[in-house]
């Protein structure tokens, strides 16, 4: 089973700076245990560990840690309440929010990307702490990524030879761009708050079936489901193996599930499977685009947002191949640039915008409309 879908490649380019990590967590245990693994690495310190809220914005204010790994249920004050205080106390500090894997706690972790977190990470019981490797491997691979985010848009600008020139991969339109009959979102880091914006725009106004893959666990699923049935006051459900695709519905990946859809005679239907994951991933975006690729063709329409790695590329690719557009968020309002970056550096983008005209720029493609 998958629980940190968001775990990027180990491999990924470290820039050489050291992040500076403050630790929040009402267990003494959970405390000393994950700074031991996040110290034992060469380019991440431990500046700092909290046992609480208050003790988590004091140490903010002191040391401006890169990185906050943030507890939700902490006495004094808990993790939700201290965020805005932590982020008003060291602003450029990038929170990650530790939630172990019940409802009510994927609910108050949702809110918290609303209100400024960066990224989550879900947090095993206690008594298996010391053996989750996966929770170890995901937790040092969001500090890194999102360390460098930060250490990277802080550096001064410098006066560089201009790039090489990419090779555009999106074959030529010849005519008017068929009405699109399906969209598919794919998104991880940052991408709940990053859907919630898209789909508050585009539920009252599109009228064909959405499909979302976002890289989450089980419990967070669902709730992401409900929460993004509030922002785009349509309905999101988690898909179901089998389940028929209408015209109007919105169709969510469930955690540890691939999602992808094919066709049951004349119907487009769901599929879900658990087979092994892909970009670390399950469920991955990669599965989604290639079905979206064979049953839609040029009539589907991609969209990659906000995301550690680059899953999404190579389905990207057999979109694009049928005649399928894709646009990416650009880097300025992603939280990770990984994930539509790769798409942006492969030339697979149609077109590449910020995260508030994502959605007028699928009402115009799906229209027909030439979009650069």
């Amino acid at each position: 089973m998958v629980h940190n879908p968001s775990y990027a490649a180990p491999s990924e380019a470290s820039s050489g700076k050291t992040i500076t990590v403050l630790v929040t967590d009402d267990s003494a245990v959970v405390r000393g245990l994950v700074a031991r693994w996040l110290s034992a690495e060469k380019d991440i310190e431990i500046v700092a560990k909290a046992s609480d809220g208050e003790l988590a914005i004091k140490a903010a204010q002191q040391y401006k840690p890169d990185v906050v790994i943030l507890d939700i249920e902490m006495p004094r004050l808990d993790g939700l309440s201290a965020l805005p205080q932590i982020l008003k106390a060291s602003p450029s500090s990038k929170v990650v929010m530790a939630s172990t894997l019940t409802h009510r706690n994927a609910d108050i972790t949702l809110r918290a990307l609303s209100k400024g977190a960066a990224d989550y990470v879900p947090k095993p019981e206690s008594s298996t702490l010391a053996s989750a490797n996966d929770f170890r491997d995901a937790l040092i691979a969001k500090v890194r990524a999102l360390g460098e985010v930060k250490h990277r848009r802080a550096a001064p600008a410098r006066a560089t030879a201009a790039p090489p020139a990419r090779v555009n991969r999106v074959p030529a339109q010849k005519g008017p761009r068929p009405k699109a009959q399906a969209l598919f979102i794919g998104s991880s880091t940052g991408g709940p708050q990053a859907l919630r914006d898209v789909m508050a725009v585009l539920g009252p106004k599109l009228d064909i079936p959405i499909f979302i893959t976002q890289h989450m666990p089980k419990a967070f699923t669902k709730v992401l489901a409900e929460h993004l049935t509030k922002a785009s006051r349509k309905l999101v459900v988690e898909g179901r193996d089998g389940m028929p695709v209408k015209a109007n519905g919105v169709y969510l990946a469930p955690g540890d599930y691939h999602m992808t859809v094919r066709r049951k005679g004349a119907t487009v239907v769901i599929g879900l499977d658990q087979r092994p994951p892909e970009n670390y991933c399950r469920p991955a975006v990669d599965p989604m685009f290639r079905s979206a690729a064979e049953i839609y063709g040029n009539k589907a329409l991609g969209v990659v947002l906000t995301g550690m790695g680059h899953d999404g590329c190579a389905g990207a690719e057999n979109m694009v191949k049928t005649g399928a557009a894709i646009i990416a968020q650009d880097e300025a309002t992603s939280v990770v640039w990984g994930m539509p970056g790769s798409i942006a550096r492969a030339g697979l983008a149609q077109s590449i915008q910020p995260l508030k005209q994502v959605a007028p720029t699928v009402l115009r493609m799906v229209s027909g409309e030439q979009v650069k």
